[in-house]
């Protein structure tokens, strides 16, 4: 089965009902995150297993996210109002407490199915999406329902798109930040390997 990929097109736009920092809820557009990166992240259900972990561990690193002038937002095919409910749950209750990030509600499952990740016309995998500042889709992962992802990984793939934007260099395999990159030219990758293959 082929699969037609979302990276290098423009981010399916959308407005949805979301349960925002402060608890409040209101009307979220994508399209007003432009000039800004955006993670958007799809998980399956609220009140499930490995979804609260990953949508704390994603509030605990908000703030490196945010120096990198980029925001998270979380979706899922619940109503706003079951978010907020979350929301206002105890994490040692099973709640996820009061997140500093949106999680939007995709009740219509409209927003799932645009990029890609409605599983069996019920809930979403667990896709995650790097949007740059153009509002392009750089970068996407998509986990299976038991599967939870990792912070560290979208934190790396997301420096590595901005020193690419920043220096024209290219990232090789397990690139981190302030490590060295390569010119993207059969010297560049000549001399990169020369330096760092040996044991590869």
């Amino acid at each position: 089965m082929a699969m037609d990929t979302i990276v290098t097109r423009p981010a399916p736009d959308f407005t949805a009902k979301a349960v925002m920092p402060g608890g409040t809820i209101e009307d979220l557009s994508l399209s007003a995150y432009r000039g800004r990166y955006v993670v958007l992240f799809f998980y399956p259900l609220d009140f499930t297993f490995v979804c609260p972990s990953e949508i704390i561990a994603f509030d605990r690193r908000l703030a490196e996210f945010q120096e990198r002038n980029c925001d998270v937002i979380g979706v899922s095919v619940d109503s706003e109002y079951t978010h907020f409910a979350w929301r206002n749950t105890p994490v040692e209750q099973g709640g996820i407490g009061a997140i500093r990030y949106p999680l939007v509600s995709d009740l219509k499952k409209e927003i799932s199915r645009a990029y890609g990740v409605l599983h069996d016309e019920a809930v979403a995998l667990r896709g995650l999406f790097l949007i740059d500042r153009e509002g392009v889709v750089r970068h996407a992962l998509v986990n299976d329902l038991p599967i939870g992802r990792s912070v560290d990984e979208a934190l790396r793939v997301l420096d590595a798109l901005q020193f690419h934007e920043a220096h024209g260099d290219v990232c090789p395999a397990d690139w981190h930040k302030g490590e060295e990159a390569m010119k993207p030219t059969a010297e560049g990758v000549a001399a990169y390997l020369a330096r760092h293959a040996k044991g590869a």
